[in-house]
């Protein structure tokens, strides 16, 4: 593992690709993985794209790529497809609509099955950024599974996030419910050539008057002369629209991120996201592991004897937990 670590520092796209592998089927691996790489993570701008299913957003990352890597910027993309909750298999559909991609050497593309969890990602995404951002990856865009307004873990996961809405996608009051919003740095709507786009614009930017929305969520927000929020540290949240299938509006979305990049390390918001970040991982981390060691320390017909009792309403499930606490 040592050697083929090494190959990952070195950009070796075999290497990455199978220590992904490693890291998303054992939980002993991915922390030897992240204990190694740590200390050359930190470097690239890892972008959430969000939104609704059918908003369009893998062809936003599809069109937002081609323009990056104008810049000549190396990419990594993480798209995380949801699993079935029968079979727990996944179509992994992400790759498929990507395939305009596939053959550039500058453009690592990984598809993951979110395997149950819930909040748009997967439980081993984190760690899979990491390896990426270790390789020398300059932006790592993931995308969410897309599951609706409940979908920000993304927002503890990423330095910007855009969240993607679309017209004609049914009740507007959908589109500006709290919840999904609340965690954009940047809006977007995209089909933007479709009837409707102007009304979806002037929702999305009604709601940015209301607030609480946006990535930054602080307090002292002040009204900006082009539709868009400001908070009292100035960065104002765009509603941009775009046409992805055509590539329109991708520059616009580019150098929005780019700026977003420049107002976080310059406003000192850049340490306290990743802060906040750290510990939302270290708590996620904290729980997992607590629920592993008590599993191998309560035997299963204790767990089946306490749970058929709370079913058969001779126990609640605040007593049950006591006793489990206290084994």
């Amino acid at each position: 593992m040592k050697a083929l670590l090494g190959q990952v520092l070195q950009g070796q796209i075999r290497a990455i690709a199978r220590v992904i592998t490693h890291v998303e089927n054992s939980t002993a691996v991915a922390e030897e993985v992240i204990q190694t790489l740590y200390p050359h993570t930190g470097k690239a701008h890892i972008i959430g794209i969000t939104g609704s299913p059918g908003a369009g957003k893998s062809t936003v990352v599809n069109a937002l790529v081609q323009t990056l890597r104008q810049q000549d910027a190396r990419i990594g993309i993480v798209a995380v497809d949801p699993s079935s909750p029968f079979t727990g298999g996944a179509l992994l559909g992400d790759r498929v609509r990507m395939r305009d991609l596939s053959g550039d050497p500058g453009i690592f593309i990984r598809s993951m099955a979110s395997r149950g969890s819930l909040g748009g990602l997967a439980q081993a995404t984190a760690s899979v950024v990491k390896v990426l951002d270790a390789a020398g990856y300059d932006f790592i865009l993931v995308e969410t599974v897309g599951a609706g307004q409940a979908e920000v873990d993304i927002a503890n996961a990423a330095h910007s996030t855009v969240v993607v809405e679309a017209p004609g996608m049914g009740d507007e009051i959908q589109s500006i419910k709290a919840g999904i919003l609340e965690i954009a740095d940047i809006l977007v709507v995209n089909k933007a050539d479709r009837p409707g786009a102007d009304r979806t614009v002037r929702s999305l930017r009604m709601m940015l008057h209301l607030g609480p929305v946006g990535g930054t969520r602080k307090s002292g927000r002040i009204s900006s002369t082009n539709g868009a929020e400001a908070d009292s540290a100035g960065w104002n949240i765009p509603v941009l629209e775009t046409v992805a299938t055509e590539g329109q509006g991708m520059a616009e979305l580019a150098n929005m991120l780019n700026q977003h990049m420049r107002h976080l390390r310059e406003s000192g918001e850049w340490l306290q996201r990743e802060r906040e970040r750290s510990w939302r991982e270290i708590e996620t981390l904290l729980q997992r592991r607590f629920m592993r060691q008590f599993q191998s320390s309560v035997s299963p017909d204790v767990q089946d004897a306490l749970l058929t009792a709370v079913a058969a309403r001779e126990l609640d499930p605040y007593t049950a937990v006591n006793q489990l606490l206290s084994m």
